[in-house]
């Protein structure tokens, strides 16, 4: 199956798409949003063009109706070295010379180009944060993947995808899950809702299909997708024993594993951590198991009186994934689906083997993320950073939510960019993004427009805590062009220009609406910033 979608104008960012070189001669994507001159009641003067990372591939760039072809980029063959064993040999792969120049967003373009003539009164307000910066290279992410801390999913067999780093020193990523189920099997519609969450800024991308054409939904997001793909293979194992959990079995699980894999999966979701005795220390749990991997492992493992089979034939998972270059994300099979069950003995049991089974990972040269919860009340939320970072050896963390309450059903993806924001301002590298139809139902177009941005948001915050460069630079202009009414600024540098700037325009339409110096919250006479600008025309 070939990508057959389609640009859809109404989906691209803002912005346009402006490439930098990597340090292996690839062209790396970003998006250039140029910034208009300060009006001259407010001293004049220009202002820079500022650079985001474009996740869209073709997608973004590409005429209404156009059908999109994205790059395929040279690969090695499977049973190569994986990125893993390639840092560790002190190589820098081409895949870690595009994540540098990802997470660089042309940051020192940026900086010199505030050397030219009228940029002086922005470069005396910027400089401080940009003299404190060192730009990311390919020796630096190196290192870091070689350490372990950071991982980049880009198996042999996915050509399509454009490489990013995942780990605590780099920008925080966002996962959107799409995805089948019983209920709506329009596999096609899954499509479009990929595209959605790659122009609200998906750094990856899960198909959680469980309902029917599971294999023709997963070829066609691999086909389209120039973010990483991840899956969870058991879904799909179930489907091929017959919708039974008891008829599971390693045989069945280790040709999915191999299929899967075969066909371009980046990484994928393994529930190898739940254990037999771990499953009795959820009798005493409010919600139970509410993983739906981890519950038909215990489903199974009750039933058979048996060890879980991924956990024993977890050598010849890792023989799979050394040899495709496959990323392991250790499923949390017994996260807490309440927070009355928060941080308790079965979740906290299964992240320890977790980090038992990334060590076996690493000595095979395999890359890992370790997979957190769930639902966790605020006081626990960092508690469960510190607990991975010890004893999964700072692998890279990948976090749903967490949602800290219980009763934000329609709002859920509050509840969870909240937890989510906390987390990862603490460390957690990825963020896997709730929808406000979480506990509901399956989510549309919109729900994954509302998802994204509130974890778009909230990973933002995080970088900011962590004193991303970028994100910080973001916020200066923003703010910058805000007190100065620079309204089409405003609605380029916001997470959703169009919502900004439709907000904006419900009350204040039109062209003269665009210059003026107030909104409809205050109008011209109430405005604190109008205001301001008076106090020091001295």
């Amino acid at each position: 199956m070939h990508n057959h979608f389609h640009s859809n104008p109404d989906l691209r960012p803002a912005g346009e798409r402006f490439f930098v070189r990597s340090e292996a001669g690839e062209d790396v994507p970003l998006r250039r949003i140029r910034l208009s001159d300060t009006p001259e009641c407010f001293g004049g003067g220009r202002n820079p063009d500022f650079f985001m990372t474009d996740v869209t591939g073709g997608y973004g760039a590409a005429d209404a109706g156009e059908t999109v072809e994205l790059v395929r980029r040279e690969r090695p063959e499977p049973g190569s070295p994986t990125q893993l064993a390639a840092a560790r040999a002190g190589v820098v792969t081409p895949e870690m010379a595009y994540a540098a120049a990802r997470e660089n967003a042309n940051f020192e373009g940026f900086a010199a180009s505030l050397s030219e003539p009228g940029l002086e009164r922005v470069r005396d307000r910027l400089m401080p944060l940009l003299e404190r910066v060192e730009p990311w290279t390919g020796e630096r992410v190196r290192a870091r993947v070689a350490a372990r801390q950071a991982v980049i999913p880009a198996a042999f067999t996915h050509p399509e995808v454009e490489p990013t780093v995942i780990g605590r020193h780099f920008a925080t990523k966002v996962n959107a899950n799409v995805g089948t189920s019983a209920s709506s099997s329009d596999w096609r519609e899954e499509g479009r809702k990929m595209q959605e969450a790659l122009a609200r800024g998906a750094d990856t991308v899960m198909d959680l299909s469980t309902g029917r054409c599971i294999r023709e939904t997963r070829e066609m997001i691999l086909r389209g997708s120039p973010v990483p793909v991840g899956t969870v293979p058991l879904y799909e194992t179930l489907e091929r024993a017959g919708g039974d959990p008891l008829a599971l079995s390693w045989e069945i699980f280790r040709d999915v594993l191999e299929d899967q894999a075969r066909a371009g999966v980046d990484y994928m979701t393994i529930h190898a951590g739940l254990l037999l005795p771990h499953v009795e220390l959820t009798r005493s749990r409010l919600t139970g198991i509410v993983s739906r991997g981890g519950g038909m492992m215990a489903r199974w493992m009750k039933a058979f009186g048996r060890e879980n089979f991924l956990y024993e034939h977890f050598d010849e998972i890792l023989d799979i994934a050394a040899h495709y270059d496959l990323t392991l994300s250790l499923g949390d099979g017994l996260r807490s689906g309440s927070l009355y069950d928060g941080n308790d003995a079965a979740q906290f049991a299964e992240l320890r083997t977790l980090g038992e089974l990334n060590r076996r990972a690493g000595a095979r040269d395999v890359q890992v993320m370790i997979e957190g919860p769930g639902h966790i009340p605020m006081p626990g939320v960092e508690l469960n950073q510190l607990n991975e970072r010890e004893w999964c050896d700072d692998a890279p963390f990948y976090t749903l939510g967490p949602l800290v309450s219980d009763v934000g059903a329609g709002y859920d993806h509050i509840t969870a960019a909240i937890g989510g924001a906390m987390i990862a301002g603490a460390g957690t590298a990825m963020l896997c993004y709730v929808t406000p139809k979480e506990h509901l139902g399956l989510p549309d177009a919109n729900d994954v427009r509302e998802g994204m941005a509130a974890f778009r948001i909230a990973a933002h915050a995080a970088d900011i805590a962590r004193g991303v460069p970028g994100a910080i630079l973001r916020d200066h202009l923003m703010s910058m062009a805000r007190f100065e009414f620079r309204w089409p600024d405003q609605f380029a540098l916001a997470v959703d220009p169009a919502r900004a700037r439709a907000f904006h325009d419900e009350t204040l339409p039109g062209a003269a609406a665009q210059k003026a110096h107030f909104c409809s919250m205050c109008g011209p006479k109430f405005c604190p910033m109008k205001l301001a600008h008076e106090l020091f025309k001295d």
